[in-house]
Order: C-alpha cells, then structure tokens, then sequence
C-alpha cells in the first residue's frame, strides 16, 4: 500500500513544514538547516496536541521520504531513528504507520551518504544505533515489516548507490557499511526474532539465510550472535518446515561457521542441551529419509560433525535422548536396516558417515553410560569383524571395496585401542587377543603394503597390556605374542631409517608391550632370553643422539631403558646375559651422554644390578671416552643435582651453612610451613623427587673406597655423600622440631634433651666433614706449591743448560775461527796436566771436561729457603 494512498483529502489543506528550505548558518557548530526541519517532525510527533494528528503525521512523513528517496545522510540518522521509534509505538494500535515504516525500510537498502570524509567518525555511533533501531522493528508483528527489515539487511552489504544520488554527496564504503553492522545490535535481534516467526516459514527462511550471509561476513558478527544464544536458536527451529531440505541446509552451513569462528566453545556449549540434542537427533532422521530422494549427503555428514562435537562433552544427553543408540545401529549392523532410504552406499559420502560414527564412538566411551549401551549394541564384535583382514571378512552385498574396506579397518583398529580397555571382558570374549596376533601377522607378510595396519594393531596391543591384567597378559604370553614381537622389532630395526617415524613408533610401542608382559614373571623374562637381551643391546649401542630430533626417537631410548628394568632385571640368566655384552658399560655411557630425565630411570637399573655380584668390578673398570670414571661421572651428577636444587656450596663444591648442609630451595621456602600428620615433610620429598638418594646408594653399593681416577673437587663432594643418610636422619628430627615450635607444642624435658642432642650431632658431623674437606684442599694446594717448585726448577736448569751450551758453542766457534786462541788452549791444557799428579797407574784420561746436567728428583727438607731442597742430577757428556 503506497503511503500517499492513507492521507486524506482535508489533511492536504493543512499547510506542512517546509523540509526543504535552508537557513542561513552564521556559527558553523550550529546543526544544518535539514536537521532544523528534522526537530520540527519530531516536535510534531510528539507534542500532545498533535500526537493525534495521524493525517499530517502521514504528510510530513511523506515529504520527508520523498526527499531522501536516494538514501539517508549520517547526519540525519539519529533524528530518524527518533522518528521510527516513535512509529513504531503508534503502529500497534495504527497500522497506517506500517506503510512509513516499510518504505523506509527501502531506502535503508541503500548506503548511507556523507558530505564529507570526516562524517564516517563523527556520525558513527549515530549510524550504529540506527541500524540497532531497524533491527529492533523485528518485534513488531507485522509480516510486511519484518520482511523489509531482512530484505534490508541482505541489500545492505551489496546495494549500489541509488541513480538519483546528489553530485555533492558521497556514499560510505562496504567496509565502514560491515564497520557498522558489527558494531550494532543488529546481529542479536535478528536472532532473537527468530522464534516469532515460527508461523511464517517464508520469512523464516530468509530470516536464516540473512543469519548465514552476517556469520560468513564477520567473527565479531558471530560473536554477536553467539552472545544472542544463536546456535542453540538456530538449532531448535532447523526441523519443522514445509521445505525441510532448505532450512536443514541453511541451519546447518549457520552452525558450521560459527563452529570455524573464535566463538567455537561457546557453539559446543549451546548445542549440548537436551533440546538440541533432540532436535539433531530429528533432523538426522529427515535427512537419511531424504538421502533416497538425491539430497546431498554432504548434509548428513554435516550434522554428524556436530553430534560429535557434542559427545566431547562427557556430560552430553546423547545417551538419554536415544540418540547415541540410533547411531550405534548404523555401526554395528548397517546392512540390517530394513528401510531403503537410509541403506548405506560405496560412495565416498557413506564411507564418511561410517568413519564419522567410529569416531563417535572413541568419544562417547568416556561416558560410563554409553559403555553399557555399547555392550548391549555389540560394539566390539562389530570393530573386531571390522578389524579383521579383508579377504577374511565375509562377502556381502554390502561390504565396500578394498580401499574403503583398508580405511575402515584402521580406523576400526583406532577405535578398539580406545574402547578395549574399558570394555576388557567383552573383549577377551571375542578372543581379542587371538584376532590381533592373526592380524599382526597378516601385516608382517607383506610389511611395505600394510605398515599402517600394523602401526595400529601394536597400538591397540599396547593398550591391552598397559592396564596390567595378568590373565590377558598369560594368554598373550601363551599364545607366544613375546617370540612373535622380537621377532617383528629385529626385523623393523634391521630395515628402519633414521627418518620413519612410524617405524620408531612401532618399535617403540613393542618394546613398551614386552616390558608389561615381562614386568612381574620370571618366566617370562626367561622367554624374553638371549634373543631379548640382544635386542636391547642394540638399542642401547644407538645411543642419545638422535633424542630431541623430533621423530620419536626419545620415546624409543626411554622404551629400551624401561625394556632393560621390566625384561632382564630381576633374572639371573638375562642379567648375566646382559653384563656378558657390556651391558653395564652402555648404560653409563647412556647415563653420560642422555638428558637429565632419563637419569633417574638410568640410575635405579643400576643400583638393581649391583645385587649382581659380577656389576661392581665392571661398574669400576669403565671409563669413558675421556677417561672418566663411574665415581667421578656419578659425583658429577651429585653436582649438577644440588646446582639445580639450590643447595648452597662453595666454590670447591665444600659445605657453606653447617647447619643446612643438604637444604634445597624448595626446603628453604617451605620451612614456615607445617605439614599434616599423614603427609610427608620437604624433608622426606626431596628424596622421591631427586637424584641424590639413588647417587648415595649406588656408591654405598660399591663401597665408597678405592675408587680410581678421582680429582680433589670429587673427594670434596664423596665426603658430603658419604655422610649423606646421616645428614638426612638429622635434617628430618630438625623438621619435627620446627614444626612442634610452630604449632606451639612444647615437648617434655627428655624429649627436648633428644632434640638437642640431634641437632648438636648433627654439627658435630658437618663440622668433621668440613675439616676433611679442608685437609683435602690443603693437601692439593701443598701438591701445587710443590709442583710449581719443581717446575721452576726445571727451568732454572733448562736454562743453565742452554747458557752452559751456548758458552761451549762460543768456545768452540773461536777455537776453529782463531789459530791464536787454538794454540792458547793447547798450552794451558798441557799446563794443566803438568801440574796434575798423576796415579799409580798411568792410565789416560781421556774424559771430557764439561758436561750437561738433568734434573732427576727434587727432595724438601725441614731447612728454610733453597738450602731445604734436595735435587738429584745426572750427566751428560757434551
């Protein structure tokens, strides 16, 4: 209905308000002359002598559309907004204001315009909340407006300038247009509007694809709408209709945005009531009665989606609304379902749906609940068929082709290594165990072709045996899965590269599955045997190199190490197996070269193979590389740990504070704090949480005496672990004492006497080890001092040697150069035979007259100075 088409007659005659005149501005802050003719309209609304006056209320509102017929100027949308909410007011009670409304609806298509660029920032807020006050005319329960307003939302963000624009005016970018929007409370009403349409399917839907088009377009659109509760809205109003086809598609692209949004949580949250719940469940049930009617499958697949994110919640209703049962049944007998329509296919969208469902059930096993209704379903005859090899599976119309067949069963094999621990007795009834060895070895035939498949089996075995149970792990055992694993790693570790992370992962999991098998039967470890003891070796040769390389390696070391605890520890014939290949001698080289978290683990094999008689001398005979010793590479440790504890040592690594001589930092900081009767001390911790205590007792185990290759700072460091267990006791009766001072109990005489005594124990002893400490440092300063006498010694005489020698070299250069000094030497040589007297028997002396001297040994003796030192030399003829 044409708004002209309401004014009568006799409300022609009334004279209107001159909208189009200008005034004269004299201040340029003053409003412009339009908004002038803006407040008059308003007046005229609103005063009570004219609020009746419907006819020229029509009038003017007609003048004034007919002026902005081209769009809306920003600086006039605030007036605007004023006079829309005053007609919407009237046009419950006069619905000959719903004409207004709609074509103002219209010319809200088009972009606002601006006369200057700075009217973006100044009118903004005046823009957003006229936009909010069109949104808000969705309340009005008037189909021919709440079509304008979606119609006006879908041309908002496309519309062109109209042809009418004024040459002086300019229209605002789709950009600052999106700008707006997500700034006002468009998106919310829009969304909550959605439940009153609930009679109108036409408008429903394109309130929806409205819906679409604001979520595609913007995060903070979806984050608007989130907070409107848009997911759960558009949720429960996606069933219903006339055209189920079209507003499941719809609903569903809504959903699926604002899962990829930053507002993902909170979409997850929403769905995961009951009604939505419901409403999915009768939603996937119109789909799979459509898909016989080509609807896209993509569709059904879609929902699929949501209900598993849905099932991450373990509090989600899919157990009690009966949805979870309903899918179940497409699990675990899909070619029983009588109706044709939700028969599944080959098609790669069937295929989907069948790894989709799997899935679910990997989420739904959280929930005690559903694993009752998986027992009652069948579920794990249905993943072990699944699993099965496929020429071993039975034929049927509907078995899929060899590659879907291949996915299915890996993801079958995903899915057991989830559900078989909480459904362990079903899965022993199935006889698991036997099916999986079968399959394993199906996969070693032909290994290149099958390696996922055997990636997930030994998963899958890995589970099983992770949760200790002893009869699963006998029948493993009896069934000879411990020959056929060593049998799969030797081969794996014969052709694995560096770089296969699926190999390493296998073989890291298979050394994890011997380990539980292992762990607690000896005759078990027996069966592990030579063939066992060889393979660790191996692992252990490779060594630390490759730890941080990113590809599993790490996991492998630490497979191997536990494999050595779980598989050879414990038995005389592996252990001896084992030393008699160095075992010992890799270890500590393991425990040389690896990262500290693999120390502690490293050390306790050790310390259990020091019960081995045959472990100390080939604990002491190892060296290193650099000529390190065990002693000296386990006082090292010792070191680095109190670094890293925050203990306080000196420089020489001597004790600082006789009265804390082990404190850590952590001890240090919780020294004010009382611990409950049933909780241990910071005392007591630090030795569960460190390396020091196993340091001690792997030492203690080789007696603490004679230990070759020491240097001073590690006799320093032995004589603070020598003392270590005392330190300790002491450490924890001070703790008591403490803790009694705080809680303010005052202990009796005797009691008190005992404490003292402790403590001055305890000082007592630092105070020996101190003093040892101090002798050995005195003794290697002594040992200097008197290597560097010797050492000037030597080169005093060193150099008495090349004077001696340059002087004879001189000698010798004149006698040659001179015949004079020749003939002079000559004399005084005969001179001095002359007047040498000569023996009883005449012999010749032919000796030469000077000699070199080397330095043999140096003496000190108790005299000051350089009479106190003895040197021994010795002659060499020149």
């Amino acid at each position: 209905m044409d708004l002209g088409q309401t004014v009568s007659r006799e409300n022609m005659e009334i004279p209107g308000i001159n909208l189009s005149a200008s005034l004269k501005v004299k201040n340029v802050q003053e409003a412009p002359p339009k908004s002038l003719d803006l407040i008059k309209v308003l007046y005229l609304l609103r005063d009570p002598l004219t609020t009746n006056l419907t006819g020229r209320h029509l009038f003017v509102l007609r003048k004034l559309l007919k002026r902005n017929k081209s769009g809306f100027h920003l600086r006039e949308l605030a007036d605007i907004a004023q006079i829309i909410d005053i007609c919407a007011e009237k046009v419950i009670e006069r619905p000959k204001y719903a004409p207004f409304l709609c074509e103002i609806l219209e010319i809200s298509r088009f972009p606002f315009l601006k006369e200057r660029t700075s009217d973006d920032l100044i009118y903004a807020e005046d823009a957003i909340n006229f936009l909010s006050c069109l949104g808000r005319l969705m309340k009005i329960p008037n189909p021919d407006i709440q079509e304008r307003v979606v119609e006006m939302v879908q041309s908002f963000f496309s519309s062109e300038a109209s042809k009418n624009q004024p040459e002086d005016n300019q229209i605002i970018s789709p950009a600052y247009r999106l700008h707006l929007v997500e700034r006002s409370d468009l998106p919310k009403l829009l969304v909550e509007s959605v439940a009153s349409l609930q009679h109108q399917p036409f408008i429903k839907l394109q309130l929806l694809e409205t819906l679409q088009l604001l979520c595609s377009s913007s995060d903070l659109n979806c984050r608007s709408m989130l907070d409107a509760g848009a997911a759960r809205t558009v949720c429960l109003h996606m069933n219903g209709a006339d055209t189920p086809d079209q507003f499941l598609s719809c609903s569903s692209e809504i959903l699926w945005i604002l899962l990829e949004s930053s507002g993902r949580d909170d979409t997850v949250e929403q769905l995961c009531s009951l009604d939505c719940v419901v409403s999915l469940k009768e939603a996937f049930s119109s789909v799979l009665a459509l898909t016989s009617q080509g609807f896209d499958l993509q569709l059904r697949n879609q929902l699929l989606v949501f209900t598993t994110l849905i099932a991450e919640n373990p509090n989600c209703p899919l157990i009690e609304s009966l949805f979870a049962k309903q899918l179940l049944g497409y699990i675990t007998l899909p070619e029983l379902v009588t109706t044709s329509a939700q028969k599944l296919t080959h098609s790669k969208e069937d295929l989907k749906m069948k790894k989709l469902l799997l899935n679910l059930l990997i989420l739904l096993s959280r929930n005690v609940a559903a694993v009752h209704l998986f027992r009652e379903e069948l579920v794990m005859v249905s993943l072990l068929r699944l699993a099965n090899p496929p020429e071993k599976q039975p034929a049927s119309p509907q078995s899929a082709i060899l590659s879907q067949q291949e996915e299915l069963q890996l993801q079958a094999l995903e899915t057991l290594a989830t559900i078989v621990p909480v459904m362990l007795q079903d899965y022993m009834s199935c006889q698991g165990n036997t099916q999986l060895l079968l399959l394993l070895e199906w996969c070693c035939d032909a290994r290149d072709r099958r390696k996922l498949q055997m990636q997930r089996c030994i998963r899958v075995l890995r589970a099983v045996t992770s949760l200790g149970e002893q009869a699963v792990n006998q029948d493993l055992s009896d069934q000879g899965a411990i020959h056929q694993l060593l049998e799969i790693i030797i081969q794996l570790a014969a052709d694995c590269d560096e770089g296969d992370a699926v190999t390493i992962e296998m073989m890291s999991n298979i050394q994890l599955i011997l380990s539980a098998l292992c762990e607690t039967d000896l005759h078990r470890k027996e069966l592990f045997g030579s063939e066992g003891v060889e393979m660790v070796v191996r692992f252990l040769k490779n060594g630390s190199k490759d730890f941080y390389s990113g590809l599993g390696h790490n996991k492998l070391l630490i497979s191997t190490i536990d494999c050595v605890w779980s598989c050879i520890i414990g038995c005389s014939l592996t252990e001896d197996q084992f030393l008699g290949m160095d075992g010992v001698g890799l270890l500590l080289d393991l425990l040389r070269s690896s990262p500290r978290c693999v120390h502690s683990i490293i050390l306790s094999i050790l310390l259990d193979l020091c019960n081995n008689p045959n472990t100390r001398p080939l604990v002491l005979g190892w060296r290193d590389a650099d000529g390190h010793t065990a002693p000296g590479v386990l006082l090292q440790l010792w070191r680095e740990e109190e670094e890293e504890l925050g203990v306080l040592r000196d420089e020489n690594g001597g004790i600082i504070d006789p009265e804390k001589p082990l404190l850590t930092r952590f001890q240090d900081e919780s020294s004010s704090l009382s611990f409950s009767a049933n909780s241990p001390s910071a005392a007591v911790l630090e030795t569960m949480e460190n390396l020091r205590g196993k340091i001690y007792l792997l030492l203690s185990n080789l007696g603490f005496q004679d230990f070759p290759g020491l240097s001073v700072g590690d006799h320093v460091t032995l004589g603070i672990v020598k003392r270590y267990l005392d330190f300790k006791v002491c450490e924890v009766w001070n703790e008591i004492k403490n803790e009694l001072s705080l809680d303010g109990v005052k202990p009796i005489t005797s009691d008190e006497n005992a404490l003292c005594s402790i403590s001055k124990t305890l000082t007592e002893t630092v105070q020996s080890v101190m003093e040892e400490q101090s002798r050995v440092l005195e003794e290697q300063k002594q040992q200097e001092i008197q290597e560097e006498i010797r050492i000037y010694a030597e080169m005093k005489t060193h150099r008495t040697q090349q004077e001696l020698a340059k002087k004879c070299w001189d000698n010798y250069v004149a006698r040659t150069s001179n015949y004079n000094i020749l003939k002079e030497e000559k004399a005084q040589r005969k001179k001095h035979l002359k007047s040498k007297p000569k023996p009883k028997e005449a012999v010749d002396d032919r000796r030469p007259k000077h000699f070199v001297t080397h330095i043999l040994a140096v003496k000190t003796t108790d005299e000051p100075g350089p009479a106190g030192v003895d040197v021994s030399l010795s002659r060499t003829v020149i």
